[in-house]
């Protein structure tokens, strides 16, 4: 049984190399010693990498001359993309429900706050404890002298 187009793919993209690899063909085409600059690999470790990308249908190798330019094919990235946005919606749906139960928790929480929350008592003077003299704390209001 021949493995699906999706394996293969994400197969060719579980490398760093490969994907440094396509990541500079975004920019156009390149040879396989143009590729081959920013690593320290043989050349021949640099063609296998190429293969893996072409059977994986991701890039495409064409020859002029001597030259054989490699160059980026979008469609099996486009196959990963829409595959991935079947999932990106079931997460976002997911953490919207969490976001909404996390509100709703969250007033659950401030409402029993303000239940526990002692209160004040108003102060129209009718309470036990009413200042007299002014209204003031540190309001203290004596007859006589301090002095002995």
């Amino acid at each position: 049984m021949a493995p699906d187009h999706l394996t293969t793919t994400f197969a060719a993209l579980a490398d760093p190399t490969r994907r440094a690899i396509l990541a500079r063909l975004i920019s156009g085409e390149a040879s396989v010693t143009q590729l081959a600059e920013p690593f320290e690999m043989s050349m021949p470790a640099i063609s296998k990498h190429l293969k893996v990308l072409e059977r994986a249908g991701l890039i495409t190798r064409g020859r002029e001359a001597q030259w054989r330019p490699c160059r980026l094919t979008a469609g099996p990235l486009k196959d990963i993309s829409e595959w991935a946005e079947h999932y990106r919606r079931f997460w976002t749906e997911s953490f919207d429900r969490l976001d909404d139960y996390l509100r709703e928790v969250q007033g659950d929480v401030q409402r029993e706050a303000q239940k526990a929350a002692p209160r004040e008592v108003p102060k129209t003077g009718k309470h036990r404890g009413h200042r007299k003299h002014g209204g003031k704390r540190n309001d203290f209001s004596f007859r006589g002298s301090l002095k002995p």
